[in-house]
């Protein structure tokens, strides 16, 4: 199906976040719309799939002009979105999932559905047990199943916004060849992300926009520089990571079990260093962020011994692992994180040591305005933090850390970024090392932990390998390492 978007505006308050942009999707191609956080790809597709109503604009398929304002117009017009954070509902079945949304007299035939579902998922290699409870199912999975569900609905063009998200590598190897099956049945993709290799691995042409319009088309392959250049109005610099390292410890373990309903995680004894930079790689699961639970008094272990600076800190209360300068910064900005419904300004409200039992807030308020100008973030402080983009949502994660921090623990800290977020986030933390700081951090990006980790810990199955330095490897080893070939790298966590 040819889908044509022209001249489409949507204003949100004093926020334009789509500006008479136009969009031309062929059948049987991969349209990629790219842009940086905040730049209105969502908005955009949102405007097509029904989820929000544009301003002003036409939506035409296959050359007619059609009105859609609900996403089941959008369904009916064989129109299907794939949201970074899927649209199910997590304590019912895989089937009863893929079920959603389906028409009929009243009466659904279970048994006819699961020999569709079970057909769907053998065709493109997806692994789903239809009766299993979606709760357990990863982010990938739940995403495989969306897409079933759009398939089995009978769409014709897809919609996939920043598939790429919190899934494992080998989830995103199965996404991208069953969009580019898709594809090759004529069915139009449009592939929304601020991942350039992304973008030219599976896209036919791409179009860029930056503050909500359209600044650019182009197409793929096409140099990194010409797309950065389109996303950002200037080139973008590499942050330098000096050696930072210090011969005082940070980080002792000694012998540490750690025990979950799901997994054991065993260590042998590991000591990282004041200004160390220690990147955790593994796939989701692998027992690394339950080490970062524990590092942060969040996790107690069934054995062995933690100690931080100097001071033994096994089975401590958590306020003892924030008064010896501990820092978390969790995945789930918003869950986790963040608190929805409160503002910025709220949550420095929030961070700032009481000194009575009245806020002062004008005292807050300007801790809030300097936060948001060091930081950059891109919000008010009467800004509730749910409607930050993600990268301004982590921006504000950033500036709620005190300073100075002994310990710096993180659960994938550019997931969802933008290159220059990306870039932006590692000078701050880059910063951070240069004083002291020591961090640990997880990442299911392997680029991201070969530049910026001084030494690697793979983990695979609850075992764990010794620091490697990252000098010592390449981004193939260690994927082969990821993959479960630990047998040269599990000598005791031991460093001289």
């Amino acid at each position: 199906m040819r889908v044509e978007l022209q001249n489409i505006s949507k204003r949100f308050g004093s926020v334009q976040a789509n500006d008479q942009v136009s969009l031309l999707v062929e059948a049987g191609t991969i349209h990629g719309l790219l842009g940086e956080n905040g730049a209105g790809k969502s908005t955009l597709v949102k405007v097509l799939s029904g989820f929000i109503s544009r301003d002003s604009g036409a939506v035409l398929l296959d050359e007619k002009s059609v009105e859609i304002k609900t996403p089941a117009n959008a369904i009916a017009a064989g129109i299907g979105m794939l949201h970074q954070d899927p649209l199910d509902f997590p304590p019912l079945s895989v089937l009863d999932n893929f079920m959603v949304g389906k028409t009929g007299t009243g009466f659904i035939d279970r048994g006819r559905s699961l020999r569709q579902l079970q057909q769907l998922a053998a065709h493109f290699n997806f692994n789903l047990n239809g009766y299993e409870t979606v709760n357990n199912l990863t982010v990938g999975e739940r995403q495989q199943l969306e897409l079933l569900r759009l398939l089995s609905l009978g769409v014709s063009t897809l919609i996939l916004d920043e598939p790429t998200t919190g899934i494992s590598a080998s989830q995103k190897t199965a996404l991208f060849e069953a969009v580019k099956q898709l594809a090759a049945q004529g069915k139009s993709i449009i592939f929304v992300s601020h991942k350039l290799e992304d973008v030219e691995e599976l896209c036919d042409r791409v179009t860029v926009l930056r503050h909500g319009k359209v600044i650019g088309r182009a197409e793929i392959p096409c140099p990194d520089a010409v797309l950065i250049e389109m996303m950002f109005g200037r080139e973008l610099a590499l942050p330098l990571k000096p050696q930072t390292r210090q011969s005082e410890a940070a980080l002792q373990l000694e012998k540490i079990r750690v025990d979950t309903d799901r997994l054991s995680l065993h260590l042998g004894d590991l000591t990282v260093y004041k200004g160390e930079v220690i990147g955790l790689a593994g796939l989701e699961g692998s027992g690394q962020e339950l080490l970062l639970l524990l590092c942060a008094g969040l996790l107690h272990s069934a054995s062995g011994q933690m100690v931080i600076n100097g001071m033994e800190m096994t089975h401590k209360p958590y306020q003892e692992y924030l008064d010896r300068g501990i820092g978390y910064l969790p995945a789930d900005r918003l869950k986790e994180g963040l608190v929805s419904g409160l503002s910025i300004h709220e949550h420095v409200a929030l961070r700032t040591p009481a000194r009575s039992f009245f806020v002062d807030w004008k005292e807050t308020l300007k801790q809030t305005v300097q936060a948001i100008a060091i930081f950059n973030i891109r919000g008010k402080p009467n800004t509730p933090v749910e409607r930050l983009s993600g990268g301004n949502q982590q921006r504000t994660q950033l500036a709620l850390l005190p300073v100075p921090l002994n310990l710096l623990l993180m659960e994938h800290p550019t997931r969802g970024l933008d290159i220059e977020s990306v870039l932006w986030v590692w000078q701050q933390l880059i910063a951070r090392c240069q004083t002291g700081t020591t961090i640990l951090f997880m990442s299911s990006d392997l680029d991201e932990i070969m530049r910026y980790s001084d030494r690697v810990i793979v983990f695979s199955g609850g075992q764990a390998s010794r620091p490697i330095a990252v000098a010592d490897l390449t981004v193939d080893r260690l994927g082969e390492l990821i993959g479960g070939r630990l047998s040269d790298t599990m000598e005791p966590l031991a460093i001289s």
